[in-house]
């Protein structure tokens, strides 16, 4: 197949990219690089051993250029990475998530139905469930978000199922994973964020090379057996692999649904500290925080569904995350390189409107 990856360049998109490339798919690339690097892409081609069909550099809002890309490329099914993902962030800048978020998804929806292209992955969340009553949370819990990227998320799933209820030729599947961490097995991909991380891994990371001088933990106060918030971490191959059995997999369906992806294990902020801890070789220091509002004292999968329906659960370990994590941020102490251009096997085109 021909793939359309929106948000390819960044942290989940660019490990799909390679995924897809590993199972013989072409790919195609849509990103703007607001939080990522056209070099993230350069790596990619390395590590699959051969390069992207095409990379764009658009908003997913501008849906002018993004019908150019269906025009030139022959897009089979798309998956939707391309968003703003920080909680905290969200409730600062909330119209600014709703516009990307939901304005993009509606856009990209918009010209997939124009060019005939009805197969759809969406990269959805588990925040959508916001403060579960029970764990672990099945794909029938009531969501309830807490923030405005959680709710951008399931104001999302909600638009693309409307989509697929008046045009049945649409199939989509909303893969809702919990929080995804390490980096691919090579070291040459991982997650780079720019500025100071709004997730814990690459924190930790950075507070482990020097970066950064010590991780502030947000609640220390949770009703969890730490006090501390309380997550189901997911390798981030794991992810891209879903993602990408998935792709393949919507031609066997119809309508839209919702999946989680999940280990079914929950860690607390001071577990994962101390997994990476034993990872890097080094205590990394820690101070707490007040809680951040918007966030939930535990989310954990229930993984079940996709167990059964596809004979598939995730392979890797809290250890090999970190491990994984660790050895890329090793490698790369500084991330991407600062101010690298696509690498001339891409094929960059229209430029992001301001």
């Amino acid at each position: 197949m021909t793939v359309l990856v929106t948000g390819g360049a960044g942290f989940i998109g660019s490990h799909a990219c390679v995924e897809l490339l590993d199972r013989g798919h072409e790919v195609v690339v849509v990103d703007n690089y607001s939080n990522s690097s056209p070099e993230a892409l350069a790596q990619v081609a390395k590590v699959a051993g051969r390069p992207l069909l095409a990379a764009h550099n658009i908003d997913i809002r501008d849906g002018r250029s993004l019908g150019e890309v269906f025009k030139q490329q022959s897009i089979d099914v798309v998956i939707h990475f391309a968003a703003m993902k920080a909680v905290g962030e969200s409730i600062q800048i909330p119209l600014d998530y709703y516009d990307t978020n939901v304005g993009g998804t509606t856009t990209l929806l918009r010209v997939m139905h124009e060019h005939a292209v009805h197969r759809l992955v969406f990269s959805s969340s588990c925040s959508i469930y916001g403060n579960a009553d029970t764990l672990p949370i099945a794909e029938d819990t009531h969501p309830r978000p807490t923030n405005p990227y959680a709710n951008s998320k399931w104001i999302c799933e909600q638009i693309i199922a409307d989509a697929c209820r008046r045009y049945p030729e649409f199939s989509a599947l909303a893969l809702r994973y919990f929080n995804p961490i390490g980096a691919h097995s090579s070291r040459l991909l991982g997650e780079a964020p720019f500025g100071v991380p709004n997730n814990i891994m690459p924190y930790l990371t950075q507070v482990a090379v020097g970066r950064l001088e010590r991780l502030r933990v947000f609640g220390g106060d949770y009703d969890t057996p730490d006090g501390t918030a309380v997550r189901d971490y997911i390798h981030v191959m794991d992810v891209a692999e879903a993602h990408s059995i998935a792709a393949e997999r919507l031609s066997h369906s119809s309508g839209m649904r919702g999946l989680n992806l999940g280990t079914g294990v929950g860690t607390s902020v001071l577990e994962l500290v101390a997994a990476f801890s034993a990872a890097c070789g080094r205590e990394i220091p820690y101070e707490f925080a007040p809680r951040r509002p918007g966030d939930v004292a535990a989310a954990v999968a229930d993984p079940e569904r996709i167990a059964f329906e596809w004979g598939w659960r995730t392979s890797r370990d809290l250890a090999m995350m970190c491990q994984d994590a660790w050895r890329f941020q090793e490698l790369n102490p500084n991330g991407y390189v600062a101010g690298s251009t696509a690498p001339t096997a891409l094929v960059p085109v229209v430029g992001v409107p301001k």
